[in-house]
């Protein structure tokens, strides 16, 4: 006879953690230009190294890289994050609303989903299910 055992979950959350270039151009276009707020940072020496950041329930980490570690290559390069709302149009409102430049959101895959990159090519999605029809481009209400 074979006993199982039930393996608690441990898991709660999965955290993107970007390295930048600069995580004061990263701060500007998260928190001024997304609306995210910072809830935890490490500062060394006076200077911001680390940080936390959360819009809603949702939550992503920052560090700059130090002196001579970045590497040549382009930052963010294939990287895309999807952030799932309640209505990603009002994200690309908001977002367009305090200048940054989104793309017009339209639906894929049941989904409204309009993007943004980051200062380092880090590509950030927002999308929210729908009823609309696919390819369907938001036109603004």
């Amino acid at each position: 006879m074979e006993v199982q055992t039930k393996t608690e979950v441990n898991v709660e959350q999965a955290v993107p953690f970007f390295m930048v270039s600069s995580i004061e151009s990263s701060l500007r276009f998260y928190v001024d230009g997304l609306g995210f707020t910072m809830t935890r940072k490490w500062i060394n020496e006076g200077k911001l190294e680390w940080c936390w950041l959360e819009l809603g329930e949702a939550a992503l980490m920052l560090q700059e890289y130090h002196t001579g570690r970045r590497p040549a290559e382009k930052l963010g390069s294939g990287v895309c994050i999807c952030f799932i709302c309640r209505d990603a149009r009002a994200i690309y409102r908001q977002a367009i609303g305090r200048g940054m430049e989104a793309r017009q959101p339209f639906v894929g895959n049941g989904m409204w989903v309009t993007s943004l990159s980051d200062p380092d090519g880090y590509r950030i999605d927002f999308e929210s299910c729908t009823d609309a029809p696919e390819e369907t481009v938001y036109s603004g209400e």
